[in-house]
């Protein structure tokens, strides 16, 4: 049982599954903006243009209402909330984008130094971090501490 306990933890604990539970209590109460902009915004708008209120259409086949007004609320609420996070996702990577744009800007890249140099004996190339040419078996230590 504590083992299962430590593991439910260590389960709960990691990154994404907080992130994912911020993001639902988020999105929940988004949502509740959607619904008020839906209700009170929108399907009275559309409402004018139909002269009629959306989430009230109803058609009556045998007895049984089949409430239309309310999908199609349910519908249009859709794809507000969808074009709302689509635009939202937009801006924060935009944001994001500046950032590290400036980031770059900010810090100007070393160039790479290069892989090889010039033996000052024997002029044959070598690697950069060598001490003593692979050619003429010089030592370059010798040769870097009198030049400096």
């Amino acid at each position: 049982m504590k083992n299962f306990l430590k593991e439910f933890e260590k389960f709960i604990m990691r990154g994404n599954v907080i992130d994912m539970a911020v993001g639902v209590i988020v999105g929940a109460a988004f949502q509740g903006i959607v619904n008020s902009l839906v209700n009170d915004v929108i399907s009275p708008l559309l409402g004018l243009i139909a002269n009629t209120d959306l989430s009230y259409l109803v058609l009556t086949v045998r007895g049984v209402d089949i409430k239309y007004g309310s999908f199609l609320t349910a519908v249009i609420n859709f794809l507000i909330m969808a074009f709302v996070i689509f635009l939202l996702v937009k801006f924060i990577n935009k944001i994001a984008e500046l950032g590290n744009r400036k980031d770059k800007e900010k810090t100007p890249e070393e160039p790479a130094k290069p892989a090889t140099k010039i033996c000052p004996y024997c002029k044959s190339e070598i690697p950069a971090d060598a001490v003593k040419c692979c050619h003429c078996t010089s030592d370059l230590a010798e040769k870097i501490s009198e030049t400096v």
